[in-house]
């Protein structure tokens, strides 16, 4: 089958028309997203909240819906790798997993698909749940731990405690999952330098083959921001910036000892077993986002689904336009997004995708960058220093 020559999506009250190429196959990644969860965390902004049992099922009739709506233009691609995030995805009944993965089968091309990861949390989890996610295909999970430290958790306002997060490693280990990845936050309010070490500790113990660290961002419109954010009664409690900056470095001294490969800003590895599906946006590969306020990049256009729950379930089909990425964009994002990588962009890479030198378009940059010693360039390799990873969003500025 053939892409038409044109092809026509609906954006809420208007309509556009995409040109597309014939061609073979493209590889994508697909994100499902699943937007409930047992209680909001108090530090959360994403695009979540809890969802009754009859809530939760309208919600997986509407995303196979706009499943379906795909399948002509997915046909074109082969999927190399799935990702159910939310919310929390472990909060469906496994028959609601099945129906989604069913239609997920059903549309697009999963035959090769290399990685299958579940976001799951502690307090959600069953081992009939875990059983269910193998015979799916599901290969890796990412688990939502955050902290080892039972105040903080609560202060967090997650529903588990570190004793309930153990278990649910150990019924993942004892399901045959060897694929699984923990996440934990440092800079909590009230945490010192030791309390974060001894997170780290019990989370390497734990033995996950990938572990995502975050600092805590304060975000705008959750209870965090409230207490914590400019003017908050609370903001005294969070660690300061030297204090922030020493659990960074912490992080990668504790984890490389352990054997970890530190392959993006926040993210390290066993050998052979970085994030896939991640790694696939850091790189430019095209991806569909499925579900509630999910983004995809299709053809050089970035939208996103609606974000309102009941716009959603009358028409799961509709989308806004959020930016059609000319070649000036194209370039400014491989570089952005590559150098979040630790092996950082190839420029025979970017000449091949552009048909431009790479030295016409960022060389001056590069020696500006170079002595400030936040870049090097090595042979056919452009990559960030640790230094540059630390200070990596004022070096993007000047890729754009």
């Amino acid at each position: 089958m053939k892409f038409p020559r044109k092809l026509s999506w609906r954006f809420l009250n208007l309509t556009t028309t995409i040109d597309l190429k014939v061609m073979e196959k493209r590889h994508c990644g697909i994100y499902v997203h699943i937007p409930f969860c047992r209680q909001k965390c108090r530090y959360c902004d994403f695009l979540s909240a809890p969802g009754d049992s009859k809530c939760i099922r309208e919600y997986v009739s509407a995303l196979k819906n706009e499943i379906r709506s795909y399948k002509e233009i997915a046909s074109e691609y082969v999927a190399d790798t799935i990702y159910f995030g939310g919310g929390t995805p472990s909060i469906l009944e496994p028959e609601f997993v099945e129906e989604i993965v069913g239609e997920l089968k059903g549309c697009f091309d999963l035959r090769n698909s290399e990685e299958f990861t579940f976001e799951v949390n502690p307090g959600t989890v069953t081992p009939q749940k875990l059983k269910g996610y193998k015979a799916l295909g599901i290969n890796r999970l990412s688990v939502g731990v955050q902290s080892t430290d039972d105040e903080k958790l609560r202060l967090l306002g997650r529903i588990h405690n570190f004793k309930e997060a153990v278990e649910c490693v150990e019924a993942i280990k004892e399901s045959g999952f060897d694929n699984f990845s923990l996440d934990v936050i440092s800079a909590l309010p009230g945490q010192s330098i030791k309390d974060y070490e001894r997170d780290l500790e019990k989370i390497i113990g734990l033995e996950p083959k990938h572990i995502s660290s975050y600092s805590l961002i304060i975000e705008p419109g959750t209870p965090f921001f409230k207490d914590y954010g400019e003017g908050g009664s609370k903001r005294g409690d969070l660690p300061d910036e030297e204090t922030d900056r020493k659990m960074y470095a912490l992080t990668k001294e504790m984890l490389k000892r352990a054997g970890y490969e530190r392959y993006e800003i926040s993210n390290y590895a066993k050998p052979g077993f970085q994030s896939k599906h991640n790694s696939s946006y850091w790189t430019g590969k095209e991806y569909f986002g499925l579900g509630l306020g999910a983004s995809s990049l299709v053809n050089n256009v970035r939208y996103s689904n609606v974000r309102d729950l009941k716009e959603y379930f009358n028409d799961p089909s509709k989308h806004v336009i959020e930016e059609r990425l000319d070649k000036a964009a194209l370039m400014a994002e491989f570089m952005i997004l590559g150098l979040r990588m630790v092996r950082g962009v190839s420029k025979k890479e970017f000449e091949k995708r552009f048909e431009t030198g790479f030295d016409d378009i960022y060389g001056n940059v590069l020696k500006k960058l170079k002595p400030a010693g936040v870049i090097t360039e090595e042979d056919d390799t452009v990559r960030l220093t640790d230094y540059g990873l630390d200070v990596s969003n004022s070096v993007f500025e000047e890729f754009l």
